[in-house]
């Protein structure tokens, strides 16, 4: 309890208990919104391989990624507004894509 508060990252840094409260709050955000992030990126990352190879299963795959960006956006860990911006960049490879197949 006490010495875990005490130190934080091998320095004494809070001195009120609500400062050291604040620091377990942010540690524990911070390994969420890593995770959800790790996620959102893997999947795009699946996606952009789909598109280079020209798989098959790319609007699956598009669906998929943009299901997680938004769900990363609705929990905080991006902004709604970057979460736009990379479903429509993810979206313009697709249709460039398309649009070179015909």
């Amino acid at each position: 309890g006490y010495d875990k508060l005490k130190m934080f990252r091998g320095v004494s840094v809070a001195h009120t208990l609500s400062a050291r409260k604040r620091i377990r709050q942010s540690e524990k955000r911070n390994l969420i919104n890593r995770s959800n992030k790790s996620r959102m990126r893997t999947s795009i990352k699946k996606y952009v391989k789909a598109v280079e190879s020209g798989a098959e299963n790319m609007e699956v795959l598009l669906k998929e990624a943009v299901s997680t960006i938004y769900k990363t956006a609705r929990k905080g860990a991006i902004a709604k507004k970057q979460a736009s911006r990379r479903v429509s960049r993810l979206t313009l490879k697709l249709n460039a894509v398309k649009a070179a197949k015909n």
